[in-house]
């Protein structure tokens, strides 16, 4: 075997294997940490075959300090520990980074301004989903920062041209009780699935054409099956747009 074929071999075969290291900002919480890493890993699998697996960096943050923050209204705070945490994954040889957190979104611009890397922000992966799909007005389900203070569908309107319609305020005061006090903890009940069910209901009603999972702990909870218009997991779509570009030559 002439080894200078061997050494273009071997290149070659490296280089089909290429992926760009993916940095994730996770523990928030870590139930849905352990579904982005699953899929992530799914789906670099499915492209790669074999027993092939993601390259990553997983920064997992205590919550439960972070959650104590936010309820004080500390996001400065808050955007200096993700700051930090996005500092360490990108001296650990992070090509890009994602934050699995719909909610700490809102601290974006502290990530974006610690790190030289890009960032993966959640609201785009869905959004351009949705727009493909020719989607137009969109009901969001997330924690109460998510639904109420702006930061989330103020992007999908700017960036994706996305009417977002949320819930009344007694549902949106019940989804973040049940997003924080249940899925973070593990539990899935079926009265919180119905309670999920009449407010998707609710949203279709109002006019929305999808139902957009703006929690990253809701996929747990709800599935396609479970509204009468497409169900939108932001989660799941994040994790599949970072594999998409880890996996860009």
């Amino acid at each position: 075997m002439n080894p200078l074929n061997a050494k273009e071999e071997k290149v070659t075969l490296e280089l089909s294997y290429a992926q760009k290291t993916i940095g994730m900002i996770g523990g928030t919480s870590w139930e849905s940490t352990l579904l982005y890493y699953k899929w992530i890993n799914q789906a670099v699998r499915a492209h790669l075959g074999g027993i092939h697996s993601a390259k990553l960096l997983l920064y997992s943050m205590n919550y439960e300090p972070i959650v104590s923050l936010e309820n004080q209204g500390k996001w400065e705070e808050v955007g200096k520990q993700l700051g930090h945490a996005a500092k360490v994954l990108q001296e650990g040889g992070a090509d890009f980074l994602i934050l699995c957190c719909n909610t700490l979104h809102k601290a974006t611009p502290f990530i974006e301004d610690a790190i030289a890397i890009p960032f993966l922000h959640i609201a785009d992966a869905a959004g351009k989903i949705l727009s493909n799909n020719q989607k137009r007005t969109v009901g969001l389900l997330g924690t109460q920062f998510t639904m109420e203070d702006g930061f989330y569908a103020s992007r999908l309107k700017e960036k994706f041209n996305l009417d977002v319609l949320v819930p009344q305020l007694e549902e949106r005061i019940r989804m973040d009780t049940l997003i924080y006090q249940e899925l973070c903890r593990g539990k899935v009940l079926p009265r919180s699935k119905a309670e999920a069910k009449r407010m998707m209901q609710d949203l279709k009603n109002a006019g929305a054409e999808a139902i957009l999972l703006a929690c990253t702990e809701l996929g747990m909870l709800v599935q396609e099956e479970d509204a009468v218009i497409p169900i939108y997991d932001t989660a799941l779509l994040h994790a599949q747009e970072a594999v998409r570009i880890s996996l860009l030559d």
